[in-house]
């Protein structure tokens, strides 16, 4: 009898806690809260002048931006590929101290040449930097396009901040490889994008166009599949891929036969995969910038796929996307806009976003850094979980 007393007792103690494990390992997934983007409003702008130098160097070709908080300066990576000056990235002061951003409020403090494993200089053509993003250590990592037309591969490095030099080189999945005219990324039209969680769990970058042997390029009025590419910065090994298909911009007038659309940056807004993307095109006559809130949750792991003209694009679930702002709307004359970066946080508490041009070192066209105030909320993990419950549109 006391043998089946006790029997009774421990089946309760098991009642009672199995359901608490299993609420526990069920929410183990939501342990922080998401950031949710509800706006963005444009607070200004500042240009730096093609031509302007710093350091015996020009200042231009600035494709990607990052924001270092502990030393409230900005690191602005110049895809130069040696004609001005060996690859490299500066760095800036961006005063946004009145709640906007004036002409005169970005200044170059610094200028690092990047330096490979022997400590030179990259030589001359063999680089195309685009994207840049800080890491936990407080150095960089910065991603190049190569150059397909010189069989030169694309990669993701990190680099120490202070002297610039390579410490090591992540490794790059092969179907991203150019190694013949049917796979890999088009020239000019790769890793243009970097971005790292702030839990420096994770890094994405992703296509700016399609994969050869995904599908074809942006074109008028025609999307192009990109890929997100996921690195796990424990194992330093690409873990994921997802699609995400850039949005089909109209051209419009002609006055040069130039067309050209993509996504040219990423940056991670939490951990549990929200992004914002910048997607910029040339349409004949001007640029058209967008940005939009990206989210991964239940899209496709397209990591086993070597080519998506092979298989069934319809049984996979791409990113969702929903657009925060067009900034053809705004005020403003736009650039060749193809990086940003969270910034420094306002003095209203909500967190600033910087976009920056690459001005092709083309006396027509200027450095451009325009400054957005973001509204945010956080959502907390329960809410997450119940809105997986009801399904997303991708539009």
């Amino acid at each position: 009898m006391q043998l089946i007393k006790k029997n009774n007792i421990w089946k309760k103690i098991i009642y009672f806690c199995l359901p608490i494990i299993l609420i526990g390992l069920f929410f183990a997934n939501f342990t922080s809260p998401s950031v949710e983007i509800v706006g963005a409003d444009f607070i200004g702008e500042a240009v730096l002048k093609t031509g302007t130098l710093f350091q015996n160097t020009q200042v231009g070709g600035l494709s990607g931006i990052t924001y270092d908080a502990s030393n409230q300066v900005y690191y602005a990576i110049s895809d130069d590929r040696g004609d001005k000056a060996p690859a490299r990235f500066y760095t800036l002061k961006i005063d946004l101290s009145k709640g906007k951003l004036q002409q005169g409020g970005v200044v170059p403090v610094g200028v690092t040449l990047l330096l490979d494993a022997q400590g030179k200089n990259f030589a001359s053509t063999t680089t195309d930097t685009e994207g840049i993003a800080l890491t936990q250590k407080g150095d960089i990592y910065v991603s190049s396009e190569g150059d397909v037309g010189k069989s030169i591969n694309p990669f993701i490095k990190e680099f120490t901040l202070a002297s610039g030099k390579e410490v090591k080189t992540l490794p790059v999945p092969e179907k991203f490889l150019p190694t013949s005219s049917k796979r890999g990324i088009r020239n000019n039209l790769g890793f243009e994008s970097l971005t790292v969680t702030p839990d420096h769990q994770f890094l994405y970058t992703a296509t700016e166009n399609a994969l050869v042997q995904d599908g074809s390029e942006a074109k008028p009025n025609t999307s192009s599949p990109c890929r997100i590419l996921q690195y796990n910065l424990a194992t330093n090994q690409a873990e994921k891929e997802f699609l995400y298909p850039t949005e089909a911009a109209p051209a419009t007038i002609k006055i040069i036969n130039k067309y050209a659309n993509g996504l040219p940056d990423l940056v991670a807004l939490d951990n549990q995969g929200n992004l914002l993307s910048l997607e910029r095109a040339f349409t004949g006559f001007g640029f058209s910038v967008k940005l939009f809130k990206v989210s991964l949750e239940g899209a496709t792991d397209i990591r086993n796929i070597d080519s998506l003209l092979a298989t069934d694009i319809a049984n996979i679930q791409p990113v969702r996307k929903q657009l925060l702002l067009d900034l053809g709307k705004e005020n403003v004359l736009l650039d060749n806009i193809e990086g940003l970066t969270l910034g420094s946080q306002l003095a209203d508490g909500q967190p600033s976003l910087i976009l920056i041009s690459d001005n092709n070192f083309n006396k027509l066209q200027r450095t451009q850094i325009l400054a957005l105030r973001l509204k945010t909320e956080s959502s907390s993990p329960i809410l997450r979980f119940f809105r997986q419950l009801v399904p997303n549109s991708n539009k």
